[in-house]
This record gives C-alpha cells, structure tokens and sequence, in this order.
C-alpha cells in the first residue's frame, strides 16, 4: 500500500467507489497501529480534549495541545492521510485561518486541516485552498458550537435545517473543500448529499449511504467514557481488560508474588 494522499481520497469517489476509512489518533503508540492497519485517513481531532485531557467539550482545546499532539502522531504516520481540527477560534477570520493552518502544516506535518461550519466559513474555506492547504469540512452536529445546537443531537430532522446541510455541502465543494464530514445527520439526508457532491463524504452517525466513515479511536476500542453514541460500534472492550491488569498488578504486588526471582537481577 502506497502513501494515501488527497487525489487518492478523490479518486475513491469519482473511480473507485471504494469506501474510505477513517480514525481519529491523538498519540505515537495509537497511531502507529491506526496507520498500520492501512486506514485511509488519520485526524488528529479536537476531541482529545474530552477524551485526553478531560475537558467538558472541545471548545477548550488550544493551538498549542493540537501541534503537541499532532507532532506526535506525525512521528507514527507513514502510509496514511494525516488532517488535523483546527480548534475553535483559530479560523475566525481568513488570515487567522490561514496562518494558523501553516503553523498545523510546518511544525506539525499536517497534510490537510478540518474545519467545522458552512456558509459562515467559506471565505477561510477559500484562503486556505488558494494557498494550497487542502480542506476536509464538517456539517451536521459540530462539537464547536455544540452549545448553539442545543447539544449533542441529530441535526437535519427538520425541511429547513436538512435544506441548510445541504446547500452548505454544496458550498464548501464549490469553495475548494476536498471531502466533508457529515455528523448525526439523517442517513437519507446523508444520502442525498453524497449523491450531489463530487468530493467525498465521510460519515458519523450518517449511515451507510456515504462514500467513508469516521469514529473516534477510543469509541471503537471500547475505553468507557461518558458519552455513548448510537452510531458507535464497540469492536473492542478495552477498559475491562485494562481494569483486570490493573488489579492483577495491584495484588500481585501486596501478595509479593511480583517480581519474581525470574524478573529480578543477582
């Protein structure tokens, strides 16, 4: 398998109709195995502030975790798309944007960023693509106005909103976005979407309808959190197994059964 890159993302859409696969990464160790695995696309999202760092949501998530974070998972990536999230108010204005964008691209080795929003973003959407920094968007639930939306809920449900979804998809690929991302949208609304765009849509909570899918890396592991989706599919049970090292490490040591002479040096 070779490096994916955005003319791959691209092609799968227009060519290939193969799905695209997608994971969230935020460490060395994780995205070492994500990459591995031969994922098509790895994001360093801005929900490690909730599942790293124990924010309440992700609007607390600075500049300087993202680059942190991502220059870590930069050092594991090799064959996949690597996209990081801009963070909330890094791209309030185009120049903002873009120069945060370059900070994302030169010290972190970012490939493409994410932004989150629609019409309201399209002149950043746009400075970003002219100075050849590709563009992933993000429609439906947004976690960065998550207080606007009323929290986490489907968005879409009703004529106006679902109309909303579909002229800002319709926008973004006008402006240069190379794929969006669709969250806790209505599978039909999803649908109806991918069918009208050229570029990829990657879904969340989308259905099955769409062109690629995304989850959150430690949804699928089945590290427990306080937050269950719906459209999360445990492929794993990750915080059973660790509770049970963890306590077996804790009694063998009371039990003075670790280490063993077979662990120990003369």
């Amino acid at each position: 398998m070779g490096k994916v890159t955005v003319q791959d993302i691209l092609a799968r859409k227009r060519r290939e109709h193969k799905k695209i696969t997608a994971l969230t990464a935020y460490d060395f160790p994780f995205a070492k195995l994500v990459d591995e695995a031969g994922i098509d696309i790895v994001l360093v999202g801005d929900s490690l502030g909730m599942v790293l760092l124990g924010y309440e949501s992700t609007v607390s998530v600075t500049m300087a975790e993202m680059v942190h974070h991502l220059k870590a998972v930069r050092r594991a990536v090799q064959q996949a798309l690597l996209v990081v999230d801009m963070p909330f108010r890094s791209y309030e204005t185009a120049e903002s944007a873009l120069r945060n964008a370059q900070v994302f691209s030169s010290e972190g080795g970012a490939e493409a960023v994410k932004l989150e929003g629609g019409a309201r973003i399209l002149d950043q959407v746009g400075a970003l693509v002219n100075a050849g920094v590709p563009v992933m968007g993000h429609l439906g639930m947004t976690p960065q106005t998550i207080s606007e939306l009323g929290g986490y809920k489907v968005q879409g449900r009703t004529r106006e909103s679902a109309e909303q979804i579909f002229e800002d998809a319709l926008a973004l690929e006008k402006a240069g976005a190379f794929s969006i991302v669709l969250e806790c949208v209505p599978r039909g609304l999803a649908s109806r979407v991918t069918e009208a765009l050229a570029i990829p849509t990657i879904g969340i909570g989308a259905g099955a309808g769409v062109d690629g899918q995304i989850l959150v890396l430690y949804d699928l592991l089945g590290v427990e959190s306080s937050v269950h989706p719906r459209f999360v599919r445990r492929y794993a049970y990750l915080t059973q197994a660790i509770q049970r090292a963890l306590g077996q490490y804790r009694d063998e040591v009371i039990g003075g059964t670790f280490p063993s002479p077979e662990e120990s040096f003369e």
